[in-house]
């Protein structure tokens, strides 16, 4: 199932270019889109599901999260740069994921684990480059960024362990982030939505990048640990930069390539399943 939450970051990574679609827009008006449409679309999708639900307390506080998100990295961003904010919100949720799951699970990261994580967030540094200013401000609110998706993240891989089907939790999750960010979208300059470009670009948003994702990010944390699949959620900002170069017409530095490749090389060591231990059965075979 680590191929889903692969696919989930694919999904992530167009958001940008397709964003693009409907150039000038506010970014908040265009977040808050995506999530009140993906939301919508995944909590109508499951229906009646959603009521069979466990913990709904805790569904409840990872819907605030999942909203909170959104306005801590635009929040950081306007104050620190896209380029900052983004490598510091992105890059710290996996590190608090796999601190969280720790804490809760009692299971340590392996060392492979922090040694790739560590790795493929330094290539989304490199990938980035600089740009921006260091506020303070600017870094404490995408750190808080990071942590409240390792809650909501954390919050909807136990549930699902628990037994509770992914696409219910993920619609619970997202249709009341959806809710908490109807007002915000109203708030904000909606004329865009009237032309079908901003239609187009909404409905690609909301249904592909948010619910569609979800959907298979919900699939892998069934069987793929909270943390790896953290960190496998940073290939977003790789198929980012690669949809960037195919599509718009970017060009690449050597150091963003160098990035590219520490990044893929760290997922793969992410995605390689852990060594197991040798079975009784085969050690005692193997001493006869």
């Amino acid at each position: 199932m680590k191929l889903a939450v692969v696919g989930a970051a694919v999904l992530w990574g167009t958001a940008g270019t397709a964003g693009l679609l409907v150039a000038g827009v506010d970014p908040i008006s265009l977040a808050a889109a995506r999530m009140v449409v993906g939301g919508l679309v995944l909590a109508v999708a499951v229906g009646p599901a959603m009521r069979l639900l466990p913990r709904r307390d805790l569904l409840l506080a990872a819907a605030l999260a999942a909203a909170a998100y959104q306005l801590c990295y635009f929040a950081a961003v306007s104050r620190t740069g896209v380029a900052i904010g983004t490598v510091v919100a992105i890059g710290s949720g996996p590190v608090f994921t796999g601190l969280l799951s720790w804490l809760l699970d009692r299971v340590p990261p392996s060392r492979r684990w922090a040694g790739a994580t560590a790795a493929a967030i330094a290539g989304c540094a490199v990938l980035t480059g600089g740009g921006g200013e260091a506020r303070a401000d600017g870094i404490l609110l995408a750190l808080l960024g990071g942590l409240i998706y390792a809650f909501y993240a954390v919050t909807a891989s136990r549930v699902i362990g628990a037994g509770a089907p992914s696409n219910a939790v993920m619609g619970a999750i997202f249709g009341g982030a959806a809710i908490v960010m109807l007002p915000v979208l109203l708030w904000t300059d909606v004329s865009w939505l009237a032309e079908p470009r901003g239609m187009v670009a909404a409905l690609y948003l909301g249904c592909a990048t948010t619910a569609l994702a979800y959907v298979l990010y919900g699939r892998g944390l069934r069987t793929t640990p909270v943390a790896t699949a953290s960190t496998l959620a940073l290939a977003e900002p790789a198929v980012a930069a690669l949809l960037g170069v195919v599509v718009l017409g970017e060009r690449l530095t050597p150091l963003s390539v160098a990035g590219l490749v520490l990044i893929g090389a760290s997922l793969a060591t992410v995605a390689l399943p852990e060594r197991r231990a040798v079975s009784a059965t085969a050690a005692i075979e193997s001493s006869v």
